[in-house]
């Protein structure tokens, strides 16, 4: 290598060092006057307190005026000094050291010293280059550049008091994968709620855009409130479709976790129109109806997303169809909980008798068009009347009882307010909510729970469509991307046999009667082993008199509609009879022989 070369490859050397020293240099005084911002304040409220201290005590024979010295001695010490001073301080200290101890020291120590010098000196760089160096890997964008600068404290402090904010100062701002968070100290004049109040100020302060979401939520200490400000999100660059290997509900945008929910919750999934439910409910839909032992049942009287699946589940498109599958689930549900061994809680899915999940998409047109439904039943001597049935009680007592007998209730509605699209004896029984979009907070508080507001569920203010917040009493109110689920994948899936219960197996009930009849003397009829029509067998015999059909609902505690098609069947069998004047009793041997 030639001479100039060498000097050449040194002047390098010496620029990159300057340029690194400048640079260390500029990021140590940025932070000494953000800690300066921040601290000073604490040292003047340590000399009020002194000063109060010393007007109550003025002799200083209580320990309240040592104690405010401590404390303001302490505050002072928190303070750091400018780094022009600093570099002062530290260089007049070495020249008097040097002045004082070089003469007087051997030629040998000397040297030991400069290469412990030079050895201290590189380690500290090294540590200095170690502590600043982004771990993260996260640059800041434009948007976000110009946020952190006015998030500073000397610039909070020269614009808090002409935009309402006087009394408030931010900490040093911190760029994370949710966002940027930052931390606020606050007066005694300011509460967390007030400042949240006082968003609009903050955003104008800061020159935000209006679309970028805020949070503004309690510090970790009193006196301090922590600002977030969503300008990522941790789902950022993640492929949000679902796949098979993908099956999660969707991606937490703070923490950047697969969420689920597991099968055997009763849910509530809410939304706007528009705010994409139906997408959001494809995974979960396709985990209740995949495997041996789960089994779905859709009612959507609707007619377009329940389409999708009736190649895989038992669809219910109708009002009449609606209230013969709910009739079902609930005799299907009472004869599990009649059979269930004594200290199981909970029935154990098989898959001749699976978990059922019952899918109500959407609650509110199921609670009108399903409402007051004509039905004809018999009423004695060959004669048909017309009844007004409902859907709801059965879907309330499976919300009620179902979760034992694994029938779980998801209900769905874009008008998340009670009697509206949700019944007032379903809302109570929801374990999850599943809340997208909606338009007003009173709904957010209704999905939600009353406390949504006060502890950040702002549902409200959630972008359209595929966010959601999910309250399950473990998660915190952080937005979740989910997952989206093309109709054509719903259609592609395999296909599957619907749940049917006249396809299902029953189990004789604990308890039911075994009819003998007498040979050669009558008809020759087949045990009734269906659990609602051993029930209603039950409360006929055991009856002093003849019974009318409308007492039985009470007798049984079975549906109306379980009550009369377990009537047709055993009137239809010749167990039971029915007599001239309308009342049902127990058929027997001598009356079928005399027929």
């Amino acid at each position: 290598m030639s001479q100039s070369q060498v000097w050449r490859t040194h002047r390098q050397y010496a620029a990159t060092a300057a340029r690194w020293t400048a640079d260390r240099w500029r990021k140590e005084a940025e932070r000494r006057s953000a800690l300066r911002a921040e601290r000073k304040p604490l040292v003047r409220d340590a000399r009020r307190a002194l000063a109060t201290a010393r007007a109550v005590d003025p002799e200083g024979v209580t320990s309240l005026r040592h104690r405010a010295e401590r404390e303001l001695r302490t505050a002072k010490r928190r303070v750091p000094d400018p780094m022009w001073l600093f570099a002062t301080k530290t260089a007049a200290a070495l020249g008097a050291a040097g002045y004082v101890w070089l003469p007087q020291v051997s030629v040998r120590v000397w040297v030991w010293s400069a290469v412990a010098v030079v050895a201290a000196v590189t380690a500290l760089s090294m540590w200095i280059a170690v502590r600043e160096r982004d771990t993260t890997g996260l640059k800041p964008t434009a948007e976000e550049s110009a946020l952190l600068k006015r998030l500073q404290p000397q610039h909070w402090k020269e614009h808090a008091e002409q935009r309402g904010l006087a009394g408030t100062l931010t900490g040093r701002p911190r760029l994370t994968e949710a966002g940027i968070v930052c931390a606020v100290r606050l007066d005694g004049t300011w509460t967390t709620t007030k400042l949240r109040s006082a968003e609009d100020h903050i955003r104008a302060l800061l020159g935000a855009r209006t679309s970028l979401r805020m949070q503004v939520k309690a510090g970790k200490q009193g006196g301090w409130a922590e600002l977030i400000l969503r300008t990522r999100s941790a789902a950022d660059g993640d492929d949000l479709t679902w796949t098979p290997e993908r099956r999660s509900l969707g991606i937490d945008t703070v923490t950047g976790e697969q969420v689920t929910v597991p099968l055997g919750e009763r849910l509530l999934i809410a939304g706007r129109s528009g705010a994409g439910k139906s997408v959001a409910s494809r995974p979960l839909l396709y985990d209740a109806s995949e495997g041996a032992t789960n089994a779905l049942v859709i009612i959507d009287l609707k007619r377009v997303e329940g389409r999708l699946w009736d190649h895989r589940a038992r669809v219910a498109s109708t009002p009449h169809e609606v209230i013969d599958v709910t009739d079902e689930l609930e005799t299907e549900m009472l004869d599990r909980l009649s059979i269930l061994p004594k200290g199981q809680d909970t029935w154990t899915p098989t898959p001749d008798r699976p978990r059922i999940t019952v899918v109500v998409d959407e609650g509110a047109e199921v609670m009108t068009a399903a409402d007051g439904v004509p039905y004809e039943v018999e009423a004695g001597e060959g004669k048909t009347r017309t009844v007004k049935r409902s859907a709801l009680p059965a879907l309330e007592s499976i919300a009620r009882m179902g979760r034992a007998a694994c029938i779980d209730l998801w209900w769905m509605t874009q008008k998340p307010t009670i009697n509206d699209g949700i019944p007032k004896q379903i809302a109570p029984q929801i374990g999850v909510s599943i809340c997208l979009a909606v338009r007003t907070p009173a709904e957010a508080r209704v999905v939600l729970g009353e406390d949504a507001q006060a502890k950040g569920w702002n549902a409200d203010e959630l972008p359209v469509p595929g966010v959601a917040l999910i309250r399950d009493g473990k998660r915190k109110p952080d937005p979740v991307k989910v997952r989206y689920m093309d109709k054509s994948v719903v259609i592609a899936l395999p296909d599957r046999t619907p749940w049917s219960r006249s396809a299902a197996p029953t189990v004789e009930a604990a308890g039911a009667p075994t009819l003998t009849l007498v040979k050669d003397t009558a008809p020759e009829t087949a045990p009734a082993t269906d659990g609602a029509a051993a029930r209603v067998l039950k409360a006929i015999e055991t009856a002093d008199e003849p019974v009318r059909q409308k007492d039985l609902v009470a007798l049984t505690g079975l549906s109306k509609g379980a009550v009369s098609k377990a009537v047709k069947a055993l009137t239809t069998g010749g167990t039971v009879v029915r007599t001239s004047d309308g009342f049902l009793t127990v058929s027997r041997g001598d009356e079928s022989a005399a027929a």
